[in-house]
């Protein structure tokens, strides 16, 4: 199977967008406040800016490409036990709760 590397800069904008969506609509998200050591002094919870360094970006990206292989690999191993050439979206659904539980 071909290695597949997934850019970092890709990943960084989405999680940008799951951020503004989440500030614009905080009551659709539940999340613990954070202790009043992780907020930084003079800096309200609604001001502050959510932001990954490259680190994170990174093993965000290596954790993505891993559950995405694994996904194809069982969704492969399906598709071959009920003899179809290619893998379908219902291959996925079956594959999808266990890969879940497993992640």
């Amino acid at each position: 199977m071909e290695e597949v590397t997934l850019d970092t800069d890709l990943i960084h904008s989405i999680l940008k967008r799951f951020w503004t969506l989440r500030a614009l609509e905080p009551e659709n998200f539940e999340v613990k406040d954070a202790p009043d050591s992780e907020v930084g002094v003079g800096t309200s919870k609604k001001n502050r800016t959510t932001s990954a360094n490259g680190n994170a970006l990174k093993l965000t990206c290596e954790l993505l490409r891993i559950f995405i292989t694994e996904a194809v690999q069982r969704a492969a191993a399906i598709a071959e036990a009920e003899g179809a050439s290619q893998i379908e979206p219902t291959h996925f659904e079956i594959i999808l709760p266990q890969l879940l539980l497993d992640f």
